[in-house]
């Protein structure tokens, strides 16, 4: 990903918290509901959940943060393997507050997307979202006229971090499956099945731009997909970070076991009920 990409990101999700300000809604009910959310009702309802679960929790981003460790490690000049075997408390930490830091941002960011959406698309009727200018009508109190531009620029900065993270989560999980050569440090001479998937996955998400497939439709659909398989996932996680011996003497804490548990069962729960309610 490029740094120059960084700082567009934050200025554009930035967009929907303004937003929501500006609406100046009833801030005691907002909140109410947020801690006590109602019951989904019906199939719909649950699906929603899931696709929300699994938004917030992909199992891309298992593979990219993991692998994105390693690659930090690389580049510190730990080459060999048995140069990246264990931790420091000092790099337990700091990646703990990295990833507490990412989570909750992004968490806040979505909140109010949701919450600028529920309280200008809603109320208008407009429930079934075909096309990315319905979405930008949802900036219209911030930007007026200049809305849809408005979304445009905020959709280019979060592509420019979203493509190479998702194409480049896609390459390291066939890497590590099919023990290819891999690492973005790499020149794509020594590790081309690696470089072909990111290309190949870009290649597709271009393709849909010009077939008749709907790009929100395509994006909750995967949400959902995601929703299903990540508590698994969270499961192998669970086992593994229990591991003292896998763990190298490291195993993760009782508290985050206890959380990852219970994320794990909620989704599988939301997930069941999506299929049979």
């Amino acid at each position: 990903m490029s740094s120059r990409s960084a700082p567009i990101s934050p200025a554009c999700q930035m967009q929907a918290v303004i937003t929501a300000f500006i609406l100046k809604p009833n801030w005691g009910s907002v909140l109410y509901h947020t801690f006590i959310p109602s019951w989904p009702r019906g199939h719909n309802a649950w699906q929603s959940l899931v696709a929300v679960l699994g938004t917030t929790i992909s199992p891309y981003l298992f593979f990219w943060q993991a692998s994105q460790e390693v690659e930090e490690e690389k580049a510190m000049g730990r080459r060999m393997l048995i140069s990246r075997e264990g931790a420091t408390k000092r790099e337990i930490l700091d990646r703990r507050i990295d990833v507490g830091a990412g989570t909750f941002f992004s968490n806040l960011v979505m909140y109010f997307i949701i919450l600028t959406t529920a309280l200008t698309l809603y109320p208008h009727n407009e429930r079934n979202i075909e096309s990315s200018r319905q979405v930008a009508e949802a900036l219209q109190p911030l930007a007026g006229p200049f809305a849809a531009t408005l979304y445009t620029v905020g959709l280019i900065g979060v592509g420019l971090l979203a493509i190479p993270i998702l194409a480049g989560s896609s390459a390291y999980a066939f890497a590590e499956t099919l023990a290819w050569k891999q690492g973005l440090d790499k020149p794509v001479r020594s590790a081309r099945y690696f470089y072909g998937v990111i290309s190949v996955s870009t290649l597709l998400g271009i393709a849909m731009l010009f077939v008749k497939i709907s790009p929100i439709k395509a994006l909750f659909g995967a949400s959902v997909i995601n929703g299903v398989l990540a508590p698994f996932l969270l499961v192998g996680i669970l086992v593994v970070a229990s591991d003292r011996k896998l763990m190298q003497r490291q195993p993760s804490p009782w508290l985050s076991r206890i959380v990852v548990g219970l994320t794990a069962a909620i989704m599988l729960i939301a997930a069941g009920a999506m299929f049979f309610l």
